[in-house]
């Protein structure tokens, strides 16, 4: 028969603090042992950098979203050295073999190109080839430029070929709007929709006339705008069409349309006293 004066020991906080702990230190330590492993295998994994894929999102990354150039018309042009030119775009690619581009000073990316040739390797500079745009991706150099940028990357990689001198300068032309009243030619100007130019205006001319960047006269500005409105609105069309000083052809956007283009000169046309 049980001995019915056995007596229970009565539990003390201390006892159930020590249990709980007991009880916790072995799932953490679990956990702890989990954590270090998944950091293990982290710290093992290397960054993906010589993917074709890669390599595309580095340039994406990299690439400016929006560029402006404003030009001043009375201040001559001058063409860049090839250094200039490798400097503000070509590094980007030939510093480091970005999608196959042969590195700078690297004879042994280069040699094979060399043997092509001077004038292959400027025809692919220019035309593209491969992951390479037209012109390094910078639509604005010229075909001098881009031969001095060949002629830099490749001499220094072993070649000997000769850059190309620098064209002789044109005869200066007074920048005044007299200058503007005797084009060569006039283009046949299209009947224009002033309404409709408002929003070519906005999205495409407002950039640099809005604010008056490389000389543009503001529309509504009647001072800058009498002896232009004066030569008329087929000739500021044909400017407009093919550039005229500081303003590339199309205002810089050569997806717009004769008609796109009718519209926004006789937008600011009227906006400045013109009549149509």
């Amino acid at each position: 028969m049980a001995d019915s004066n056995v007596k229970m020991t009565p539990t003390k906080p201390k006892d159930v603090i020590v249990s709980v702990v007991a009880g916790l230190l072995a799932p953490l330590l679990a956990i702890f042992l989990i954590v270090q492993l998944v950091l293990g295998i982290q710290a093992d994994q290397k960054p993906d950098t010589s993917s074709e894929a890669a390599q595309k999102a580095t340039l994406e990354r990299i690439k400016p979203f929006a560029e402006l150039a404003a030009l001043d018309a009375s201040v001559p042009v001058v063409e860049k050295s090839g250094q200039e030119v490798y400097a503000a775009t070509c590094v980007a690619c030939h510093g480091s073999g970005v999608l196959g581009a042969p590195r700078f000073e690297n004879k042994g990316d280069w040699s094979a190109r060399i043997g092509q040739g001077y004038d292959i390797l400027l025809k692919n500079a220019i035309e593209g080839i491969r992951q390479m745009p037209p012109r390094g991706g910078s639509a604005d150099l010229t075909d001098v430029e881009v031969a001095r940028a060949v002629v830099y990357m490749a001499n220094a990689a072993g070649a000997s070929f000769k850059a190309p001198e620098a064209a002789a300068p044109a005869e200066a032309v007074a920048a005044t709007p007299e200058a503007e009243a005797a084009p060569t030619a006039v283009a046949a100007a299209p009947t224009s929709d002033p309404i409709k130019g408002k929003k070519i205006y906005q999205t495409t001319c407002a950039l640099c006339h809005a604010a008056g960047l490389a000389g543009a006269p503001k529309p509504g500005d009647m001072a800058a705008w009498g002896p232009r409105v004066a030569q008329g609105y087929a000739t500021l069309y044909s400017h407009a069409i093919t550039g005229i000083r500081g303003m590339p052809p199309k205002g810089g956007n050569p997806s717009l349309s004769e008609a796109d283009i009718a519209n926004a000169v006789g937008y600011m046309f009227s906006e400045s006293g013109g009549k149509l």
